[in-house]
């Protein structure tokens, strides 16, 4: 089998990394991220329509008169469109209602739910440290599997180089939907949310299948095999198996994305952003790290 050098270029890939995330935090920094009514409060309104139901396209168009902040439209299965805007006041509610009714007469308002702001800041806390906390029982749990291969790496640094390749992934899909609010006005919510919990597991599983076969390889490996060598035979041997695996997901998303309907449109492109990256990290930072730690440990000595 050729071997390619992945360790060799790892110079290059640094540089790309930190490029992205750099533009990621700039992004984030300046324009922020463009919150939802889950994270900024609103109204969820739901109408039932009689005879054929209107397209998304259609609402959007009737209720653009009214200008309604973080207006989302999603149909349901049983003839009814539930409306999403950003206010809580009752003149706004009977403006959405008297407007769609002037187009469509037979129009039923079924339900109308306040999401409290308050609530919203809620969420949205609840939301960071669910991250937060997903990633730190990654490394513990990453720290105790390869508890058996200390040497020459402490077992800990591969729960801290999972990390930092899962934080690399989450930023960069960050900035990428910073850049997306601020210029076509996609807004984030709870599923956004879960996207990026969903990016985390899938990141971590492919980094923990080139870990694994690292921990293989020096477990069998004699004293004259030096680390870095190891770790890029590893990289080498997982390549095709990983390229594959995120290949299939993310030929699926794409359909999801291109076919799916607006509804799961941009949950879907959070996936694909991220699951293109966690694959490139896994490949390219998470295991070039632990020969970047190796090395230093060496120079410190």
């Amino acid at each position: 089998m050729r071997m390619f050098n992945i360790i060799g270029k790892t110079k290059y890939t640094y540089a790309f990394s930190i490029v992205l995330t750099a533009l990621s935090l700039l992004s984030l920094m300046v324009w922020g991220m463009k919150f939802g009514i889950d994270f900024t409060g609103g109204t969820l309104m739901e109408v039932q329509f009689a005879g054929q139901m209107p397209t998304t396209q259609e609402l959007e168009g009737v209720l653009g008169e009214l200008q309604l902040k973080s207006l989302a439209i999603q149909p349901t299965n049983q003839g009814t469109a539930l409306i999403r805007y950003g206010s809580e006041d009752d003149a706004v509610n009977d403006a959405v209602l008297k407007t769609i009714r002037e187009v469509y007469q037979e129009a039923t308002q079924l339900r109308v739910e306040y999401i409290n702001s308050s609530v919203s800041q809620e969420l949205r806390k609840n939301s960071f440290w669910s991250i937060f906390w997903a990633v730190v029982l990654i490394m513990s749990y990453i720290a105790w599997a390869f508890r058996k291969v200390s040497r020459p790496v402490e077992s800990w640094k591969y729960g801290a180089g999972a990390v930092v390749a899962l934080i690399h992934d989450v930023l960069i899909t960050m900035g990428v939907f910073s850049v997306l609010g601020h210029f076509k006005g996609i807004e984030v919510g709870v599923p956004f949310i879960a996207a990026l919990l969903t990016i985390l597991g899938f990141s971590v599983h492919d980094t923990i299948v080139v870990y694994d076969r690292t921990r293989e390889n020096l477990l069998k490996s004699s004293a004259k095999d030096k680390f870095p060598d190891i770790v890029n035979r590893s990289l080498n041997e997982t390549l095709v198996r990983s390229i594959n695996t995120s290949m299939t997901v993310i030929v699926t998303l794409l359909a999801i994305y291109l076919f799916g309907g607006e509804t799961i449109k941009d949950f879907s492109l959070a996936l694909l952003v991220g699951v293109t990256f966690g694959t490139y990290s896994s490949i390219f930072v998470a295991s070039a790290l632990l020969v970047t730690i190796y090395n230093w440990q060496l120079k410190s000595k």
